[in-house]
């Protein structure tokens, strides 16, 4: 269950498909009255068939007709205005409608079955143009047009740059979730020393308790002006992590955790992290498969990599490090550094010095809850 809640502006209200003038409102009050509309005209001082305009709904009552008609009505003309605002309002609502009747073919390409699974979206009402409605709502768009320019943008940069095909429409959808959550999260203004300062205070923590790091990872990054946010994977993103700007001084890392292992937990964040300090505000950066094995033909991924791998591992102990053998050394070199021993043996598999099935008993499960 995705801990971002439904927002009833999500949901579009039962409304009716049609929409009543406040014409109709005045032609019942004339008759109220026994007054034609060539009185009122005239008592109005407008002319005979702009009145008839606005009995027919195709002349707008302004706020001086409004006015006018409180006089000789004795109906407020708070009301008139109310009655003409509330009729415009139907009016684009049912040209809204017919115009997202075209958009339903895009609702194929986003994940509704898992955004409703996860308490997203409603499951009522079903009806194709409003699940429309309600994700473009969901989106903060007001046309699908929108959306291809404001979400699709970063995610084909992140197409083009793998082997694999992603789905943009999850991966959009599952940023999405990430911004959600994050606009409710506070954090001090983004400051590159006490992030840089925090690193080792992050690194120590790949020993601690899968049930207690969490919070410490990001109320540490908070003070530095970096969220953190956990969102579980939506099926068709392979997605291990993203980083974004939210606006110049809050950073959001959003990690996924598609590889339910400590070691890949602790390269993906430091991946994350190296391109909130090293790299551009205005990048949006989207990591697929392993963060060691991604991206290798971008120098800015090799980068983050290097990063991470050396804030992991001291480049100093690497000669030692290609040396180890047997899991007894991994455990013994791992507590020198105050390292949990998983990290050390994902390290030992990727370089090739180990096999992916030794050592696996060393990487701890992570089962973690997303961020609240």
């Amino acid at each position: 269950m995705s801990t971002v809640r439904m927002n009833p502006e999500w949901v579009p209200a039962d409304e009716p498909d049609y929409a009543i003038p406040p014409g109709e409102t005045l032609r019942d009050r004339l008759a109220d009255l026994g007054m034609t509309q060539a009185e009122l005209a005239a008592r109005t001082g407008l002319s005979t068939k702009h009145v008839n305009q606005i009995i027919q709904g195709v002349a707008h009552i302004s706020a001086d007709t409004a006015q006018r008609l409180e006089l000789v009505t004795a109906i407020p003309a708070r009301l008139w205005n109310r009655l003409e605002a509330d009729y415009r309002s139907s009016l684009a609502r049912l040209e809204q409608r017919r115009n997202l009747t075209n958009d339903v073919a895009w609702l194929k390409e986003l994940p509704v079955k898992q955004l409703i699974a996860r308490g997203v979206l409603p499951e009522e009402p079903s009806d194709k143009v409003a699940r429309v409605r309600q994700l473009l709502a969901f989106f903060g768009v007001a046309s699908v047009e929108a959306w291809r320019e404001l979400w699709l943008q970063p995610v084909a940069t992140f197409r083009r740059s793998r082997a694999f095909e992603a789905k943009p429409g999850p991966v959009a959808a599952w940023l999405r979730l990430g911004e959600l959550i994050a606009q409710d999260k506070a954090c001090q203004p983004f400051d590159a020393g006490k992030l840089r300062a925090i690193l080792p205070k992050l690194r120590a923590l790949t020993v601690d308790s899968s049930a207690t790091f969490l919070p410490k990872v990001q109320e540490l990054c908070a003070e530095a002006g970096v969220i953190v946010v956990l969102v579980q994977e939506i099926p068709g993103t392979r997605v291990s992590g993203a980083t974004r700007w939210l606006s110049p001084t809050r950073a959001l890392v959003q990690l996924s955790l598609r590889y339910k292992t400590d070691d890949q937990f602790w390269f993906t964040l430091f991946h994350e992290l190296a391109h909130v300090l090293l790299h551009g505000k205005k990048d949006v950066w989207i990591e697929d498969d392993l963060p060691g094995d991604a991206g290798e033909a971008d120098p800015l991924e090799q980068e983050a990599n290097r990063f991470a791998r050396e804030i992991l591992i001291p480049r100093q102990q690497e000669r030692r490090l290609r040396t180890l053998r047997s899991l007894s050394a991994v455990r013994a070199f791992s507590d020198e550094l105050g390292l949990a021993s998983g990290i050390v043996v994902g390290r030992l598999q990727r370089d090739g010095i180990l096999g992916y099935d030794v050592g696996q008993y060393l990487k701890r499960r992570l089962d973690l809850p997303e961020t609240d």
